[in-house]
């Protein structure tokens, strides 16, 4: 039985935030610290397939990922499950329902997850009292966007294995800038499902192409999750590229 998420009291500081350690996100000035410190109010505890938000909810918080994968999604009438995006650490969640009153999607976490938790009832006082974490938001939304362009390319217009390279050198990437990958930890936790419900591709058919790459010697298929060989061989293979590295933000 999935154990819901449970609200815990503050036990990772702002002051001392494993993210701002990681040379892919800006520095916060002290006073955007102090800001976030007092807009925080507790943490989240997600287990492994636990939902944190449920389309059509509204809610009163949103939410950091500080630790853990998950994963966005909707779901047709008949139960079939579209994954939109991915999650990983300095992600925001729930930004939609606190500018849009409910949520547009789910929210469901693919590993346990830890995520700071905002007052959604402050966020105005963010853009009127600090303009450049405003134009974080704004970032986040924009880059959600660009995302969310390059995956649809992708299912409108690459081949299986070249979706599948794709997204594998995607979340290797996001996982690497995140701090949760590096050269010698290169596990993704996802499963076949979870390729199958992104690339729109049937069960067997995303076996038969995971293979593929495997035969390719770019990844290796492991219990519950990909081990990426060749990250360099994916984007090739997918005609993608990550692009020039910059400093991203988070709240």
């Amino acid at each position: 039985m999935t154990v819901e998420p449970r609200q815990n009291p503050i036990r990772v500081s702002c002051f001392e935030c494993p993210l701002r350690q990681l040379r892919s996100f800006r520095p916060f000035s002290e006073e955007e610290v102090e800001f976030v410190a007092q807009f925080k109010r507790g943490e989240l505890l997600a287990d492994a397939n636990s939902t944190i938000l449920v389309e059509g909810a509204r809610s009163a918080h949103l939410y950091t990922v500080l630790s853990g994968w998950g994963f966005r999604y909707k779901i047709l009438e008949d139960g079939r499950r579209q994954i939109l995006n991915y999650v990983v650490p300095g992600d925001m969640v729930g930004l939609q329902g606190a500018l849009m009153a409910e949520m547009q999607h789910s929210v469901e976490a693919m590993t346990p997850m830890t995520l700071c938790v905002f007052e959604r009832s402050k966020l105005f006082s963010l853009f009127e009292r600090h303009a450049g974490l405003g134009y974080d938001l704004t970032w986040l939304a924009a880059r959600e966007e660009a995302i969310l362009d390059e995956h649809l390319l992708s299912i409108g217009r690459r081949s299986a294995i070249e979706r599948a390279s794709y997204l594998l050198a995607f979340l290797f990437e996001r996982g690497m800038n995140a701090g949760m990958l590096d050269d010698t930890r290169r596990h993704i936790p996802i499963t076949q499902m979870h390729l199958a419900d992104t690339l729109g591709l049937s069960i067997v058919h995303t076996n038969k192409t995971l293979r593929k790459l495997v035969d390719r010697g770019l990844i290796l298929w492991r219990d519950r999750g990909c081990e990426v060989i060749n990250p360099e061989g994916l984007q090739d293979l997918a005609g993608w590229t990550p692009g020039e590295p910059r400093l991203r933000p988070f709240i």
